[in-house]
């Protein structure tokens, strides 16, 4: 079995991106317990894009569609200012898509799964 790659491509109006991170911020941790989460990064551009990247690793598909359904992933994906009871806050992104990987090759010490 080989870890399964998700990458949230977001597309964000230049100069937002650092609204995404601080929203990612405060949401650190949000899906650290769940069964099969292996991993995540986010990854800012360094080459005038406006993509920016999620990158998160699961032991499978199965562990990763069980996030999706779970409450802590609709839970994870709400603002703080949203849990506190307040309104949501404008979106930070124009578009995003999910992209599915998985590992086929590669190198610098990593165990294959």
């Amino acid at each position: 079995m080989s870890t399964v790659i998700k990458i949230n491509a977001i597309t964000v109006p230049e100069g937002s991106g650092d609204e995404l991170a601080k929203r990612f911020a405060a949401r650190a941790g949000a899906v650290d317990d769940q069964e099969g989460f292996e991993g995540f990064e986010l990854l800012q551009p360094t080459d005038g894009r406006t993509v920016w990247l999620v990158v998160t690793r699961w032991r499978d598909e199965e562990a990763f569609q069980a996030w999706v359904s779970s409450p802590a992933f609709g839970h994870g994906h709400r603002s703080e200012q949203e849990r506190s009871g307040g309104d949501t806050p404008p979106p930070v992104s124009v578009s995003s898509e999910l992209w599915s990987y998985t590992v086929a090759g590669g190198s610098g010490g990593a165990a294959e799964g």
